[in-house]
Formats: structure tokens, sequence, C-alpha cells
């Protein structure tokens, strides 16, 4: 068998399997301007550094919340965040893709929601990878098991993934978007 976890291969576009979906420029036209194609081998959408020379928009942070007991709430401007910046660290290296699946969920990934894909760098034990194994296309945690690498989901439903034959790193997701309303 052999590994690549070097997260520098883009994924297919038709080569994703049920549980990661490309989120194409076509669902996209309101952001076209700021996605470009990588060439026919590689059909992703990326996101493009002039995009991100400057955010698309910032927004206030005005402070915290608690999510165990109630507690008194003061609003005060504590910061102007750019959502952008938060979640793209490497904007020429990173790509969306939508989430189709619900082998992640105790990772908080959900069906619908989208992940953000850096393909720069080398992935780690314990990162959620973009993999290609044995020519299917999917997203779990990258681990070693004996020596050996094998993909696990984040839901008891599913079993650990151990390839047989070959397993590449596309990527690694470093963040999560969901849309509520």
């Amino acid at each position: 068998m052999s590994v690549n976890v070097s997260a520098n291969v883009p994924a297919p576009a038709d080569a994703i399997s049920a549980d990661v979906s490309v989120y194409s420029s076509a669902t996209a036209s309101a952001f076209a301007d700021a996605l470009i194609s990588e060439p026919a081998s590689a059909p992703v959408c990326f996101l493009s550094s002039p995009y991100f020379s400057s955010p698309a928009f910032s927004i206030k942070l005005l402070g915290r919340i608690e999510a165990g007991f109630p507690s008194p709430a003061e609003e005060e401007l504590l910061d102007m965040i750019s959502i952008d910046k938060l979640l793209i660290k490497n904007p020429v290296s990173s790509f969306l893709l939508k989430v189709t699946g619900d082998s992640m969920t105790e990772a908080g990934i959900m069906q619908g929601d989208y992940v953000v894909v850096d393909k720069s760098g080398t992935a780690a034990e314990g990162d959620i990878v973009i993999a290609q194994v044995d020519n299917a296309w999917t997203m779990k945690y990258l681990s070693k098991e004996n020596g050996s690498y094998i993909l696990l989901p984040a839901n008891p439903r599913y079993k650990p993934i151990k390839p047989k034959n070959e397993l590449v790193i596309a990527g690694v997701v470093t963040g999560v978007v969901r849309q509520y309303k």
C-alpha cells in the first residue's frame, strides 16, 4: 500500500464520494469573481488571493455568551472580525466542499455544512482530511493503527477505513461553515 500524506492534491469534482461534494462556481455565482478553477485534471474551485487582499466584510464581536448556565451579559464592542480571514489562513491553497452524509457528525460537521479545506502543507495524525482511499473520496480523521494510516469516522454507525492499496490526502479541513436560516 502506498500512502501520500502531503496535502497537495486537489480533489477532482467528479471523484468526490457520498461524504463530500464540490461547492462549484455554478452554485456560487455571487462569488464568481472570487473563484478560479484548476485545470481540467482538477476541476475544483479555489479561492483567489485578490479576493482576500481586503476583507469581504467584517462583523462586530460584541462579547461572549454563556453556553452553560445563564449569566448576565454586557454588550461591548470587543473587536471587528473579518470572516474570510478568520476561516481561511491560506486563500490561494484553500477551497470549499459541501458535506453530504453523516459520518462526521460527532466532530460537529453536519450534512449541508461547508468545510474549508487547505491543500498546502502536510496532514498530521488527528487532522480531519479529504482523502482518496482506493480510488474513492471521503472526509475522515487521519489516524494510525499498527504503523499504518487509517481513516476514522466521527459517527459510531461507520467503521474505520483501512486502505487496501492507496491513500492520498488532498487537503486538511480547517473550518466549517453552517447556515441556520
